[in-house]
């Protein structure tokens, strides 16, 4: 009897501990190993990054190609198959960004060789800096007249760069830009190293540096000049990258689908999303037409000053729903310390509408904006359109992404990616609307107006990457197809086309896409009652940043193997 007691006191207390036990601990770092390979990688780049800090040379790329090459060499002595679960994941992005560098470096190495030719003069340059780095003593003279000597081959080049015909690429164009600009790197460090010090060098070097540098710049300018002229709308877009570089592109973020196969996933979400616009309109008294009712909710604008009090009110009400439903767990120091600033109107002509982060950055109106500007601001910023955002760049979007990353495996921030960071912020959007966060046809239509934005990312960086259309025709899409005011059409183009900020070609894409992946994995685990909705998203969070089929495989504990390529065909 009492043995049958002692038994059936450890099955109640087994019973009563099993939920414990059956959640895995959340570690820091479930192996040392790639882990430890992850952070020295990192770091060592970072170190050759700043000890061949002349960009463009091909001292730094050489030493960039052969570190990456070491690295690779190492991950190939790990034993794979012995490794738990996250370390295989771990071992195969840290192999996949390997490759990806190694393929971005020979493809500079490419256009450089190419470009070679415009600036033949480099080498005496990138010699003279390799030797200032361990404090060389540098012939004054020698190389006073060496660079005068440069000063006059350049000169060379430019008179035959105005004579030549050559058609340059807005891409070459500014690697030559970038290339100079390194040029002029190196020229400062080797002046500011020697200069006041050395005293012959003080006498000879003066006025040959100062010219020599003014020469490139003003050589820079002349290939600078022929860049297209910008348009109407001030963009001067660099050019497509083409199907063959999206496809690659996509394969490195673990999407396996081809830009047309995600074209049409953008067209059937933006049919959902017109048919469920027609519906809140219908409530409105619109009838069929959603574009009267977006003007409605746009014209329900806050005054001159009163955009932050109602971004502290729509966060709040978010908070409120969130804490409610207990979707995720929320550490009351992110409660505390997000924060807000307003937007500058410069930068406002590239970003439209606030932004998040460590802190909320508010677009809106400012006093030296002409009328028509304010106008279109203020609609665009209405509170129906901030209060399906909010939650997005603040919490548990951005900012609880910040505050848990900064604190969990943040040897992952090496696999940073916006399909887990703008696609996790997209999630909750997707998640809050079926789970009844809006309420009324106007909340609805603020929600539904930013999905249909998305979608519309996709649809426009699409047809724009592959050379179908021009920024003009993408602002007139956000305009009579989503609803944008034309200013902020603009200024959603000006900044994702324009060459000289090289955005990312899938960022604009990664929003919804990723997010449709995390709802995916959300309907393979918590719809199928394996978690609840606040272990799905605090597992996920602190994960750290990866691609959403990397996420799936860990939780879901996919069979990894060491020759894996993408599959998951989460749309199907």
């Amino acid at each position: 009897m009492r043995s049958f007691k002692i038994l059936l006191f450890l099955f109640i207390s087994y019973m009563a501990l099993k939920p414990a036990f059956s959640q895995e601990k959340d570690v820091y770092a479930p192996c040392q190993e790639i882990p430890h390979l992850i952070q020295n990688y990192t770091v060592d780049r970072n170190s050759v990054m700043r000890f061949y800090y002349v960009g463009m040379s091909p001292e730094r790329r050489s030493r960039l190609t052969s570190l990456a090459n070491q690295y690779l060499e190492s991950l190939s002595k790990v034993n794979f198959d012995g490794l738990p679960q996250e370390c295989k994941v771990d071992y195969l992005l840290l192999s996949r960004n390997l490759n990806e560098n190694l393929r971005l470096y020979k493809r500079e190495e490419t256009e450089y060789n190419k470009l070679k030719p415009w600036f033949a003069f480099a080498d005496v340059i990138y010699d003279v800096d390799k030797n200032r780095r361990r404090g060389a003593k540098i012939d004054a003279k020698k190389t006073a007249l060496a660079w005068n000597a440069l000063i006059k081959q350049i000169d060379s080049s430019a008179v035959r760069l105005a004579a030549s015909k050559q058609v340059f690429s807005t891409g070459e164009i500014l690697t030559i830009e970038e290339t100079i600009s390194g040029l002029k790197t190196g020229l400062k460090s080797i002046f500011d190293f020697y200069n006041g010090y050395d005293p012959l060098f003080t006498w000879w070097m003066g006025v040959p540096h100062k010219q020599l540098d003014s020469t490139l710049s003003v050589y820079s300018a002349r290939f600078a000049a022929r860049l297209p002229k910008a348009d109407k709308n001030g963009i001067i877009a660099r050019e497509p990258v083409g199907r063959e570089e999206l496809i690659k592109l996509f394969t490195h973020e673990m999407i396996p689908y081809t830009p047309e196969e995600i074209n049409a996933i953008a067209e059937k979400e933006m049919k959902w999303c017109d048919a469920e616009m027609i519906k809140a309109s219908r409530e409105l008294g619109f009838g069929n037409d959603w574009k009267k009712a977006l003007e409605h909710v746009k014209n329900l604008y806050a005054e001159p000053g009163g955009q932050p009090g109602e971004i502290l009110r729509l966060y709040t009400e978010s908070i409120d729903f969130i804490e409610k439903n207990d979707l995720i767990t929320i550490p009351p120091l992110a409660h505390e310390t997000w924060g807000m600033m307003m937007m500058t109107p410069e930068r406002q002509r590239f970003t439209a509408f606030f932004t998040g982060g460590r802190e909320i950055s508010i677009s809106y109106p400012t006093n030296t904006m002409d009328i028509d500007q304010r106008m279109m601001s203020m609609r665009g910023n209405n509170p129906y359109f901030s209060r399906a955002t909010v939650h997005h760049e603040l919490i548990p979007g951005h900012n609880l992404q910040f505050f848990i990353s900064d604190r969990h495996r943040t040897y992952r921030s090496a696999f940073a990616t916006p399909f887990w960071m703008e696609g996790w912020a997209l999630y909750w959007e997707l998640l809050l609307w079926d789970k009844g966060f809006p309420k009324s046809p106007e909340e609805k239509l603020g929600m539904l107006f930013w999905r249909k934005h998305r979608c519309g990312r996709i649809i426009f960086s699409l047809n724009y990457q592959l050379g179908k259309w021009t920024p003009q025709q993408c602002i007139d899409y956000l305009v009579d197809q989503v609803g944008h005011e034309r200013a902020n059409a603009e200024s959603e183009i000006r900044g994702p086309l324009n060459a000289r900020r090289r955005a990312d070609p899938l960022y604009q894409i990664s929003y919804l896409l990723g997010g449709i992946q995390l709802d995916r994995l959300k309907r393979e685990t918590v719809d199928k009652n394996l978690m609840t909705f606040k272990e799905f998203h605090d597992r996920i969070i602190r994960l750290n940043s990866m691609p959403v089929e990397m996420i799936r495989a860990i939780m879901t504990k996919q069979d990894l193997k060491q020759n894996f390529r993408t599959k998951w065909r989460f749309y199907d």
